[in-house]
């Protein structure tokens, strides 16, 4: 089953979390400590936007991905995006009491015990993309690890967080150099799933493969300035976490750089550089084009 050319944004929304919690379902079922378990199913069943999934679902559906092959993936990358932000929370990172709304994992359970949780969710993501049944070739299945892994770790995520609790405190920080942090700590993952929606399907067209990674490259960097923007103007009750948190933790972000006016146009640049790198696509890409436009106009 693929995704259908008819499909609209507003119907993939709620398809890509059932077919997530689906999965988390079945690998949540018979894990030996009860309370990690719960800690789990807490972070993972707890709301979110689902934009790293479904990103990949919209990518997936230009190159008419087969359902059950962008199911890897998808859970895959929402399992690595939820530890990163249970980690992220903890006091000895931005100290956060909550998130989507609720309680953060270290302070529903422990911080402990959220540590755990943040590890059992990070290497669940890689025994998904190794083993869960789908159409998908081995050498795939190792291009996708390859790229989450990398996307993730000391050459990703892991890099940019570390930057931003050593570095992101100092009022001299060169343009440059916050913009790189950005790509790491958050445009990396993101310009993955743009990657990993086309290794689910069966295309081998290295241009199509360039195209994506630049349209990812530029989302990644607005979506975390627009990120900086929200956290100065939205209310907590839209975020769902403590608005002002970047400023409490004394953080350097684009918009104390350059203002909100001027981050706001970066960030509609950005965008329309990121639809101008996939126009060739045409209607092939109407759902990653929907979904770019809804990233750009959210409020949390």
């Amino acid at each position: 089953m693929i995704i259908s050319n008819d499909m609209t944004l507003e119907s993939l929304v709620p398809a890509c979390s059932l077919r997530l919690e689906h999965v988390f379902k079945n690998y949540l079922q018979n894990i030996p400590s009860l309370e990690l378990k719960e800690a789990m199913q807490y972070t993972l069943m707890n709301g979110g936007k689902r934009l790293r999934p479904l990103l990949i679902f919209a990518t997936g559906s230009i190159f008419a991905a087969p359902l059950e092959n962008l199911d890897v993936p998808a859970t895959s990358v929402e399992l690595i995006h939820t530890y990163s932000l249970i980690h992220d929370d903890l006091p000895c990172m931005d100290n956060a009491d909550l998130r989507r709304g609720k309680p953060t994992c270290h302070k529903e359970y422990s911080e402990g015990m959220a540590v755990l949780t943040g590890d059992a969710l990070h290497t669940l993501a890689m025994q998904i993309l190794a083993n869960h049944p789908a159409q998908l070739k081995a050498e795939r299945r190792v291009q996708m690890m390859s790229v989450l892994s990398k996307a993730c770790g000391p050459y990703g995520m892991a890099a940019g967080q570390a930057l931003d609790i050593t570095v992101m405190h100092d009022d001299a920080i060169p343009t440059r150099l916050l913009e790189d942090i950005y790509r790491l700590k958050t445009g990396a993952l993101l310009s993955a799933c743009i990657e990993l929606g086309w290794l689910a399907s069966s295309d081998d067209d290295l241009a199509n493969q360039e195209a994506l990674k630049e349209f990812g490259d530029y989302i990644g960097l607005a979506f975390q300035i627009q990120d900086d923007i929200l956290d100065m103007e939205a209310t907590t009750e839209a975020l769902g976490k403590e608005q002002g948190i970047d400023n409490k933790n004394n953080k350097i972000t684009y918009p104390k750089l350059h203002g909100i006016a001027n981050s706001k146009l970066k960030v509609q640049t950005l965008y329309q550089q990121a639809l101008e790198a996939i126009n060739y696509l045409g209607h092939h890409a109407h759902l990653l084009r929907e979904l770019t436009h809804y990233m750009l106009q959210r409020n949390k």
